[in-house]
């Protein structure tokens, strides 16, 4: 979903920045981060690892909002958007979860989100074209599908994850920009040298795009978790025929850089299907239909 895209998206700017800054701050000041051997690096690493995915998480509803212009919905303006925040108020309790923010955005394809970095803070946004051509009993599922998602503190539970990687891709990177520093670019100097920073700038991408599979891998397993989620609070046979509807209406598709990001996910294949934030949505109708799901 738009959740999980916008989520790495901020995540990835934040750890270029904090990348940048780490530079100028050793190569203009002098200071050298991150030493005390590798134990050193390590909580080094972590520190930045887990404070850019922090931080995309607690920009998370202000980047939606702006990336998306979502409208929050303060007072109904009409009776569908008062079934909107009504339904959103309703599973919410449900789910016994505080009232989300629930809002609006301009797109023709029947797609939603969810966002937040609390439980009890967080944020629920449909387009208008899924307000306008979706059922209200399958529209309904849909909005559980992403209170799922927010019960299920997904957007915390990513974080965490994406913490521990970043982690991983900083400490890893600086080892081994270090090492083709010396090795090949000759460095003898206390100081980091061209070779350093190159080199951890190329592997901090590489394992980057690693890293990402994984995020991608971990949201397919909560995608099943929220469809059942979904269908446990607006009724299995909805929430199939809300995977159905969005199956047959990709022909309003989203614009190429969000397609595999929304809960009408488009389809891909090869390489790509290892980033993909959804399984295929046969999959999640099959998994729904399955007696041991």
């Amino acid at each position: 979903m738009k959740r999980i895209f916008l989520f790495i998206v901020t995540n990835l700017a934040v750890l270029v920045l904090l990348g940048l800054v780490i530079f100028i701050i050793e190569q203009v000041f002098g200071v050298r981060l991150g030493q005390g051997g590798a134990g050193g690096l390590l909580i080094f690493a972590a520190v930045c690892g887990f404070g850019g995915a922090l931080i995309s998480l607690a920009l998370s509803k202000w980047t939606a909002k702006r990336m998306m212009g979502v409208r929050i919905i303060e007072r109904p303006q009409s009776e569908l958007e008062a079934w909107l925040v009504g339904t959103v108020n309703r599973l919410a309790a449900q789910a016994h979860i505080a009232q989300p923010e629930v809002g609006v955005f301009d797109a023709e394809e029947m797609n939603a989100f969810a966002t937040g970095a609390r439980r009890n803070a967080a944020l629920v946004a449909v387009s208008t074209g899924l307000l306008r051509s979706m059922p209200r009993p399958q529209a309904e599922a849909v909005l559980g599908h992403e209170i799922s998602h927010v019960a299920n503190g997904d957007m915390v539970t990513l974080a965490l994850l994406q913490g521990v990687l970043n982690t991983f891709v900083i400490f890893l990177a600086r080892i081994i920009g270090g090492i083709v520093d010396k090795a090949l670019f000759k460095n003898d100097r206390q100081e980091s040298g061209l070779g350093f920073f190159l080199a951890t700038v190329v592997t901090q991408i590489l394992l980057g795009i690693f890293a990402s599979m994984i995020v991608g891998w971990y949201s397919r397993q909560r995608e099943f978790r929220a469809d059942r989620g979904g269908a446990d609070l607006a009724g299995t046979g909805n929430m199939i025929g809300a995977l159905e509807l969005l199956k047959r209406s990709h022909g309003n598709s989203m614009p190429p850089q969000m397609q595999a990001f929304g809960i009408n996910t488009g389809e891909t294949g090869g390489f790509m299907r290892l980033f993909m934030s959804h399984p295929p949505l046969d999959a999640r109708i099959a998994a729904l239909r399955s007696p041991t799901f």
